[in-house]
């Protein structure tokens, strides 16, 4: 199973990737909000996160999760904002209590995990009943960069584990030319 390398750590912040894929404006658009709450859900060194610390302010809080202790660390570097709390979780265990966050962002995660069902039960478990999720991840085809083809999810193969899941109102969509995203609600009941 392919997991990014915090070897590689500088490639997630330069600045091309930031105009390619518009972190601040992809999280605006899938409705975060000020005041809210978001996980960051695989953090890595802030690339959503920082950019989400802006978006909910002061009053907002951004819980930055990852499984990798040297990406909290990239993170810590930045000298991110104090609403940027991070966290170090295991894959299937994010140490939240549950029904915690407005928002819950997975982006370029879901295709890492092992188990699919449980991360996504577990971002569940820590969202707020009708608060909403974002998956963002590779376009299931062949390139010269990012995963494995055989390691990516189709869109519909992510409708399909949201709806198993649980999530509602579900809506795809492209993102760039490799990627795409995936918008949900977790039920108010």
């Amino acid at each position: 199973m392919h997991k990014y390398s915090p070897e590689k750590i500088e490639r997630l912040l330069r600045p091309a990737r930031v105009r390619e894929i518009k972190p601040f404006a992809v999280l605006k658009d899938a409705g975060l909000k000020k005041g809210d709450s978001i996980a960051d859900a695989g953090s890595g060194p802030g690339f959503f996160s920082v950019p989400a610390s802006r978006i909910v302010g002061k009053d907002g809080i951004v819980y930055a999760i990852d499984t990798q202790k040297e990406m909290l660390e990239g993170l810590k570097k930045l000298s991110p904002p104090p609403n940027i709390i991070p966290i170090l979780s295991g894959e299937n265990s994010i140490p939240l209590e549950g029904s915690t966050v407005d928002f819950a962002l997975s982006a370029y995660v879901l295709h890492e995990t092992d188990n699919k069902a449980r991360f996504l039960k577990e971002i569940k478990r820590i969202m707020k009943p009708g608060a909403r999720l974002l998956v963002i991840d590779w376009k299931k085809k062949k390139e010269g960069h990012g995963p494995p083809c055989e390691e990516r999810l189709s869109i519909k193969t992510v409708e399909g584990l949201l709806r198993k899941a649980g999530f509602v109102s579900l809506k795809a969509s492209a993102l760039n030319d490799s990627h795409y995203r995936v918008k949900g609600l977790k039920p108010s009941r």
